[in-house]
């Protein structure tokens, strides 16, 4: 049992107790075993636990405990692992972020180096810890960590994944085309998963962020006079607050539309504000995995360079294996769709062996699963139809 509310434990020792007192006995065999509490502040049920000593197997993910609790813990069969004070966020964390958490420190003299997203990059490229094996498991917890808060985020979430080169720039017609794809996909009631990024990825988030077309070419507008992240990214990201304050902040109780999952390993790459859930990963594999994984309504493909033929592929070797998620109760394999003619089949020649591969599977599925279109227009056509015909 993983645990990552105050409550839930609370209700967990108090149902214990009661069910104790009703039956005479105390501290049943298998007491708090197998239970794992993440990232909690334990002062406030401290004397409860002191009280107990079934605690064998109990596993205690980072939080706020005292010294005495910790000793008295791992005294009866408890496995608490500490914070590493070096890090600069909590590795063991139970919610995905914000882009409010990763830009904190925005505005103050260090500007973007100073924020929680510069710092932990300055963590991961820091001798003294890039090949400390201490900071490793740290950043595999993390990761697994992350990977948990965002399955809770999209349980039962129709999603579809868009992927684009981080090059485009705000202001360009293919930004636009990028956005209003994204904004056409959440209006159809689709939660927009991107690599979370500036360029073609940024673009999809924002259309799926914004609640009007009207309010979305006003945030276009307004981005236009930053047209790049690389030789500031500090303004690049100011001017992105700005806009989607036009839109109106998103709040967690808000209907989800719009997933970023940017990684620490690009860390030339900020992530982009306009997701509303992010899970920022350590790890470039796992994020670029995990991504691909949760696409249960298909993989949108827009042009880019090398980190998105890596991503062509790896969708098609989930589409050959059939290893992609679908939808309940469906049959058929969610689609991979490329947008550009020219750019797949000229500029970057993927469309050719995307086509080969389909014509050598046994069951013939991935040749239907395959797509090549022209505009992004024509690619959300083809999900929201599904969408709605499911």
């Amino acid at each position: 049992m993983e645990i990552d509310r105050l409550e839930v434990l609370r209700a967990l020792l108090a149902g214990e107790t009661a069910a104790q007192a009703s039956t005479g006995r105390h501290h049943a065999a298998k007491g708090l075993g197998g239970v794992r509490l993440q990232d909690l502040d334990l002062h406030e049920v401290e004397d409860q636990l002191l009280a107990r000593t079934d605690l064998t197997d109990l596993v205690v993910l980072g939080g706020a405990l005292s010294p005495a609790l910790t000793l008295h813990l791992v005294r009866h069969g408890a496995i608490v692992f500490p914070s590493d004070p070096q890090a600069p966020l909590n590795v063991y964390r139970s919610q995905t972020y914000t882009a409010d958490e990763l830009y904190a420190g925005l505005d103050g003299p260090d500007g973007y180096a100073g924020t929680l997203d510069g710092r932990t990059y300055a963590w991961t490229t820091d001798r003294r810890s890039e090949h400390d094996a201490y900071a490793t498991m740290l950043r595999a917890i993390h990761d697994e960590s992350i990977t948990d808060a965002l399955d809770d985020r999209l349980d039962g979430l129709p999603v579809v994944g868009v992927m684009g080169g981080h090059a485009v720039q705000r202001g360009s017609n293919v930004y636009a085309a990028a956005a209003r794809l994204g904004f056409e996909l959440a209006e159809a009631g689709l939660v927009v998963a991107t690599g979370g990024g500036p360029g073609a990825m940024e673009a999809a988030n924002l259309g799926a962020y914004a609640g009007s077309f009207p309010s979305l070419q006003k945030a276009m507008n307004a981005l236009g006079s930053r047209p790049s992240y690389q030789r500031d990214v500090q303004a690049w990201a100011q001017t992105a607050f700005s806009a989607r304050a036009m839109l109106g902040v998103r709040g967690t109780d808000d209907p989800l539309r719009s997933v970023g999952i940017p990684t620490w390993f690009y860390g030339h790459e900020p992530p982009n504000v306009f997701g509303q859930a992010i899970a920022k990963y350590f790890s470039n594999a796992l994020r670029e995995d995990g991504l691909l994984a949760r696409c249960t309504h298909g993989v949108v493909v827009l042009p880019g360079s090398a980190g998105t033929v890596q991503e062509i592929f790896q969708a098609a070797t989930r589409v050959f294996y059939e290893r992609m998620p679908t939808r309940g109760g469906s049959d058929s394999l969610p689609p991979l769709i490329l947008v550009g003619r020219t750019h797949w089949t000229r500029t970057l020649p993927v469309w050719p062996a995307l086509q080969t591969l389909a014509r050598s599977t046994p069951s013939g599925r991935m040749v239907q699963a395959l797509h090549l279109v022209d505009t992004p227009g024509q690619a959300a056509a083809i999900v929201t139809e599904r969408h709605t015909a499911s």
